[in-house]
């Protein structure tokens, strides 16, 4: 078969056209090593912030060393939206999804203090959220289980607690009923505030265990720990003011 002749035009554009791909690859490369390198390098500085966090908090009051080490081992903007991470180590409240909140890490490190918590305790936390406290009481060797009333809320914690490398006992269901199959616990931790103890979790407690939890109306509410003396008797104390999203019954899917 009789092959025309190509125009040297064509040649060129075809040429430009061959050369233009490999730098566009030759670019995508780059581009995509450049981001690796900026992840990679940015984890130390992230490490440095979560130290510098706890050294803040520790000259705010927290004393117990094992609940500041927890805060300067953990990635807390790993816990937040992409958007906020730039403030994920200053010691303030963020929004995360469902309306809620990551707490301010002076009160996290704060209740976590109130627990005393000892290794391989028993400890319920109502109100998974982010997942940032679990990762606090699996960072103090508890053995830990959390229950959470917003399914996206508790879908979105246990894969980033996961891929951390935390695996605390999740579920998805309603805080006021708590987890009775699996109680009696060492120690309770209420990360939202309920306007009085819910019965059913003070049932919960083991004799001699203690509940931490903001107890009060959307007015503000008083850090109070509740220690279980026996089976029918509570001792109550209040730690502190404090601002909490009401704690709500009943599930959301």
């Amino acid at each position: 078969m009789r092959r025309g002749k190509q125009h040297p035009i064509t040649v060129f554009i075809i040429a430009l056209f061959c050369i233009g791909l490999i730098t566009c690859a030759s670019n995508s490369t780059r581009n995509q090593q450049k981001k690796s390198d900026i992840h990679m390098t940015d984890l130390p500085r992230r490490h440095d912030e979560a130290k510098k966090l706890a050294k803040e908090l520790k000259k705010k009051g927290i004393s117990d060393k094992r609940v500041l080490t927890a805060i300067g081992n953990i990635p807390r903007h790993s816990f937040i939206d992409a958007q906020l991470s730039a403030y994920a180590y200053e010691d303030r409240p963020l929004p995360i999804e469902s309306g809620q909140t990551i707490s301010q890490p002076f009160t996290v490190a704060w209740q976590t203090q109130l627990l005393q918590l000892k290794p391989g305790e028993k400890v319920l936390e109502i109100g998974t959220g982010s997942g940032y406290q679990a990762a606090v009481l699996c960072e103090m060797e508890a053995e830990v289980y959390s229950i959470e009333r917003y399914y996206n809320l508790y879908e979105s914690a246990k894969e980033t607690l996961n891929k951390l490398g935390y695996y605390p006992n999740l579920f998805f269901g309603d805080g006021f009923e708590g987890l009775p199959e699996h109680a009696p616990f060492d120690k309770i931790l209420i990360t939202a505030a309920p306007e009085k103890i819910p019965e059913k979790l003070l049932q919960q407690l083991r004799i001699g265990g203690w509940m931490v939890a903001p107890v009060g109306g959307r007015a503000g509410q008083k850090m109070t720990v509740i220690r279980r003396i026996s089976e029918n008797e509570f001792k109550e104390s209040e730690h502190g003011d404090f601002i909490f999203v009401p704690m709500q019954e009943g599930t959301v899917k």
